[in-house]
């Protein structure tokens, strides 16, 4: 019996990782049929596009509020074209707020229901476990402290490790990242990352420019803007009211990887980057502003649980990087952050290896164990 699996990524990230699972799936049982919410990564291992996953591209309380009715009835289409299609097994790979729900409304049509990435309860929301185990049949999680807390409310949660954790060497070879990019091996190199999203860059755009350009004059460094796309350097520029290259920053675009490689410094907004920019033994400093509106809603409502934010402090359960969020987030303690790593060469060794210690526990062959807990479920749906 041909496996039948619909799919869903809600950004590049989820995409890339979907691929990754994708192809081995394919590896592991060639006549399988995957389609469903797709981007380039899924496409090119052979994932079929039902739709494409900029549709999901939304975020934040207000900004995704505007967006509710539209995705109630791509979420609709999306469930009438599964089951249309004979979907035994359903995936969704992060994006939770969007997966989850059309994971419950498929699992209530006799689909099993596997999410890849776990909602970030630890963090902020944690109301949402109960839910969440209801509407699954199994939760592969990247970071080993998680499946514990799904498992309390009944819901077969797995430890896979994390992608990146195995995509990335242990050893980082910083000067062949230089020169591949370019730069100079014996001037310091500090990498500014304002985020991969459109509202994020927006938000944090100018507070990156200033800090490059205190950065460029007192320190003497190479700053390298990392952009995930070339086009963002337009939408950076209009939001900073400069060209990058005016703040002295050259920009590398698509080349994440290796710019915080290249780098001994990163400043970067709170996201999947920082445990790349970790894993890559790369001091940082993280910073992240919400809209306004999103923010003092989340206060408010006390939404956010965790004392950090940033998945470099939460992984070694304490202060690992400096955090500065929201009115912290200011040129002046940016600027001071970086001075205080790059004057501390002891605290730089402390932290890589730290970072070494976290990426070997990650290091755990994700892709395959996601493929082969997959498989399992379509083989419990076939038993039913």
């Amino acid at each position: 019996m041909t496996p039948r699996l619909a799919v869903a990524a809600g950004e590049r990230s989820g995409d890339d990782l979907g691929a990754a699972v994708a192809a081995e799936i394919l590896r592991l049982a060639p006549d399988s049929d995957l389609f469903g919410v797709t981007g380039p990564g899924m496409e090119s291992v052979g994932v079929e596009r039902i739709a494409s996953l900029d549709e999901l591209d939304v975020m934040g309380l207000f900004e995704v509020l505007r967006h509710v009715p539209r995705l109630f009835r791509f979420r609709r289409a999306l469930v009438r074209s599964f089951v249309e299609r004979r979907a035994g097994v359903f995936v969704g790979f992060d994006a939770p707020d969007f997966n989850i729900g059309l994971a419950r409304a498929l699992k209530k049509r006799g689909v099993r229901a596997v999410q890849v990435v776990a909602p970030s309860v630890w963090a902020w929301r944690a109301y949402r476990v109960a839910r969440i185990a209801r509407s699954l049949d199994l939760l592969l999680t990247l970071f080993p402290f998680e499946p514990e807390i799904f498992r309390r409310a009944g819901l077969n949660a797995q430890f896979i490790g994390h992608p990146l954790a195995d995509a990335l060497p242990l050893a980082p070879d910083r000067g062949a990242a230089r020169d591949r990019l370019g730069l100079e091996r014996d001037r310091p190199v500090i990498a500014m990352l304002p985020g991969s999203r459109p509202g994020e860059i927006q938000r944090h755009a100018a507070l990156v420019a200033d800090a490059a350009e205190r950065l460029d004059a007192e320190q003497g460094v190479q700053t390298l803007l990392l952009l995930a796309e070339e086009r963002h350097r337009a939408l950076f520029a209009q939001a900073a009211g400069r060209d990058p290259a005016e703040s002295g920053m050259r920009v590398v675009s698509g080349q994440t990887r290796a710019g915080l490689t290249a780098a001994d410094l990163a400043l970067a907004a709170s996201g999947t980057v920082t445990l790349e920019a970790l894993l890559a033994k790369t001091p940082l400093v993280v910073f992240y502003r919400l809209a306004g509106s999103t923010y003092q809603l989340a206060r408010a409502l006390r939404l956010v649980k965790s004392r950090w934010i940033s998945l470099p402090n939460v992984l070694a359960g304490g202060e690992l990087v400096p955090e500065r969020i929201q009115h912290q987030a200011t040129a002046d303690r940016l600027v001071a952050d970086a001075r205080a790593w790059l004057d501390d060469p002891q605290r730089c060794a402390h932290y890589r290896e730290s970072a070494l210690d976290i990426h070997r526990r990650l290091a755990r062959g994700a892709a395959t164990n996601a493929a082969e807990a997959i498989l399992g479920e379509v083989g419990r749906n076939s038993a039913a």
